[in-house]
């Protein structure tokens, strides 16, 4: 090895270190500009998302007051009509209506037409199915024999007529009901009646009918 090549040895090192420290550098920031696309990826994702749950959450609700607006639609005429012929105030129809058959989507209304959990006891028109009552203190679950209806209106109207006629042992059982002149007597007469046993079916009444305006169907009843 000549002088020459002893002296140009350290150059090339030099050169050789420069060139590691640019890639180096080079794949430092590749590796930057890497965690930032991951990070803005899983920023807009999240958010994206988010928004996305929103809006769903959004349009669900605004489809559940569509559903519940055109369910009061189709019941409020024919309650009316039946609190012109029976007395039943149409905001107690269709308040019971909403809380008994969960807005039209339980089984018994879905499957038999049954709108206001009414029992029978004749085999030919009922239908042995489980329910809940609150007994003693607490809510247990019973068998029960409910009717069977062709359509919401024969539910209607037998619910309308057993306020009225009363039960086979008490005639007069729903008296106070019938001769109530305003919702917030006819919700707590019927708890004082014994048409349910929730302790908090006249607050649950009440609510439904102030939330949902169903006093307006009451104008012109009595």
């Amino acid at each position: 090895m000549t002088k020459k090549d002893i002296k140009q040895l350290p150059q090339k090192k030099r050169y050789t270190s420069r060139r590691t420290s640019r890639r180096r550098k080079n794949n430092s920031n590749i590796s930057v500009i890497t965690l930032v696309i991951v990070f803005a990826i899983i920023f807009v994702g999240f958010f994206g998302y988010r928004r996305y749950t929103e809006y769903r959450a959004e349009t669900r609700t605004v489809e559940v007051q569509q559903e519940r607006n055109t369910f009061v639609s189709k019941l409020a005429p024919y309650a009316v009509t039946l609190g012109k012929e029976y007395g039943v105030l149409p905001s107690i129809t269709i308040a019971q209506a909403i809380l008994e058959s969960d807005w039209g989507n339980s089984t018994l209304a879905k499957d038999y037409n049954n709108y206001y959990g009414v029992k029978g006891d004749n085999p030919d028109n009922t239908k042995l199915l489980q329910t809940k009552e609150y007994t003693n203190g607490q809510w247990v679950t019973i068998n029960g024999r409910f009717r069977v209806y062709s359509n919401f209106k024969e539910s209607m109207k037998d619910h309308a007529e057993l306020l009225v006629n009363g039960t086979t042992w008490n005639s007069e059982q729903y008296k106070q009901v019938i001769q109530s002149k305003d919702y917030i007597d006819a919700a707590v007469a019927l708890q004082t009646d014994g048409y349910a046993t929730d302790p908090g079916y006249t607050s649950k009444i009440i609510r439904i009918i102030q939330k949902y305006n169903l006093k307006k169907y009451d104008e012109g009843i009595k």
